[in-house]
């Protein structure tokens, strides 16, 4: 199903699936409302859809639609007013030792071997396996003109990137993976810690997360990160841990 919206003086084509299996609540169903993939979407534009509770996936900019459930809540981070927590602070001195590197997102085989290896570990019934470098770059190094990697290693050895956006209101943390051998040092919030002190070097208000979904048991690290602000009521609104 298509029709289309007048966003920032362009007609732009929007597409709406038709119900699938939620990946977050299994007893519910979903659907997703997106942009004409075909679509070079500009910056200007991604911004004011990121404002709206939209996200990017390689060259598609998507948001739950799925009529009664509004479970998926948009989220960002406030990092001008955040402070780590405990639990935070001892991840975040357990991995001072490795090296952080900033890179553009483009191919390299040593990536993409980290990433088949993380899937093949941790996500073997997820969407994306089996992998390809097909579908790797199509997912993660489409767009280098908006897109950073940031990179972590241990001496030589590179245990994890995190794909990142940058928009004019602030970073956009779009998809982190490492090495399964390491998962004891927590490097999904290491990643996420070294994305806010990014976007606080660039003078960026926002780290934005992605959704939250209240029952979804691997989406809870993400109201760890406080003060937080989710989109409720096509309104960003602060909410404190205790009030989540």
């Amino acid at each position: 199903m298509s029709n289309s919206s007048e966003i920032s003086g362009d007609t732009i084509a929007l597409y709406r699936t038709g119900e699938h299996k939620c990946s977050y609540l299994p007893d519910r169903k979903s659907r997703t409302i997106f942009v004409d993939p075909d679509y070079r979407f500009p910056e200007q534009l991604y911004e004011e859809l990121t404002h709206s509770g939209f996200r990017r996936s390689g060259q598609h900019l998507y948001r739950p639609d799925c009529g009664a459930c509004s479970a998926c809540t948009p989220t960002r981070i406030l990092v001008n007013k955040f402070t780590m927590s405990k639990q935070q602070k001892r991840i975040y001195r357990k991995n001072k030792d490795l090296t952080v590197k900033i890179a553009r997102s483009e191919f390299r085989q040593e990536d993409y071997e980290l990433f088949e290896r993380y899937i093949n570990i941790r996500h073997r019934d997820g969407d994306m396996y089996p992998t390809s470098p097909e579908s790797y770059t199509d997912f993660l190094t489409c767009r280098p003109d908006i897109s950073f990697q940031i990179r972590l290693f241990d001496g030589d050895k590179l245990v994890s990137v995190a794909v990142t956006d940058k928009i004019a209101s602030g970073l956009s943390a779009l998809y982190t993976f490492f090495d399964p051998d390491y998962e004891k040092r927590s490097l999904g919030t290491f990643s996420i810690l070294s994305q806010i002190e990014i976007t606080r070097m660039n003078e960026l208000p926002y780290l934005y997360l992605g959704y939250w979904v209240p029952g979804c048991q691997k989406m809870t690290y993400k109201t760890q990160f406080q003060p937080i602000e989710l989109l409720q009521d096509k309104k960003w609104q602060t909410f404190e841990a205790d009030l989540i």
